[in-house]
């Protein structure tokens, strides 16, 4: 059962994070927004590491760091950024958020593939196809 938790967890964050970025405001430039967003999920992350972590000792954390984290923020820019624009471009919130995750599990097997060598299998490959006929139905 425990194992379902985090998976619990990404869908009900993954639900509300397409709620809200569908309904930032026509108005305001999204990295206005996204810069808010930060500042909240940054407080957050603080409040959480010292309610998670026994030695409360963050910049001794802070010492394990390596460039992943850095890169990380950058991605969840772009991410973000990305549905944002998706959404005042008119994507449906049923449709964008199903391409783009449909896209990203493609590219994936191949980096998975490629970089951490997992396997690709003839299923993979026939999935892989599966999903391009899906896309063609979801967007036609």
């Amino acid at each position: 059962m425990s194992m379902y938790i985090p998976v619990f967890i990404v869908v009900l964050s993954n639900t509300f994070y397409h709620i809200c970025a569908k309904s930032i405001p026509e108005e305001i430039n999204p990295f206005a927004a996204l810069s808010v967003t930060y500042l909240v999920g940054a407080a957050a992350c603080l409040v959480l590491f010292f309610v998670t972590q026994s030695s409360h000792n963050l910049f001794a954390e802070y010492r394990h760091l390596n460039w992943s984290s850095f890169v990380l923020g950058i991605a969840i820019v772009g991410l973000e950024a990305g549905f944002i624009y998706m959404y005042k471009l008119g994507w449906n919130v049923s449709t964008g958020q199903l391409v783009a995750s449909t896209l990203l599990a493609i590219v994936l097997i191949f980096v998975g593939w490629l970089i951490y060598h997992e396997i690709l299998t003839a299923e993979k490959i026939i999935g892989i196809l599966i999903c391009m006929v899906g896309l063609y139905f979801i967007n036609k």
